[in-house]
């Protein structure tokens, strides 16, 4: 699973990314993902810092999907992905997502 939550740090826009999962060649494939989707996003002059954490607790994981031995992928504490690895361009666009969301909810602030 990865869980996402973002806070402005200055003009940086940090993205908070859990990986849950038992198993670690899930949580290592999505890791790459997830940074491959990063690589993307900086190359477009999208500059995203990632806070990655790895769960692999089984109480924490049933917290968010039913899938134990697959990853979540879950982003500002919403599920987008469970049982199943999302393409780049899904992370990418879940990634940016999460980024306007912060965005909007900080500035209401």
């Amino acid at each position: 699973m990865i869980y996402c939550t973002n806070e402005t740090i200055g003009n940086l826009l940090v993205v908070t990314v859990k990986i849950l999962g038992l198993q670690y060649p899930e949580r290592y494939a999505i890791r790459r993902l997830v940074a491959a989707a990063q690589q993307a996003l900086l190359l477009e002059g999208k500059h995203l810092e990632l806070d990655i954490v790895e769960i692999t607790d089984s109480r924490e994981i049933g917290k968010y999907a039913f899938v134990l031995i697959l990853p979540t992928l879950v982003i500002n504490e919403k599920v987008v992905c469970s049982g199943r690895f999302p393409s780049k361009a899904e992370v990418i666009g879940w990634l940016l997502d999460g980024a306007k969301e912060e965005i909007t909810t900080t500035s209401l602030a």
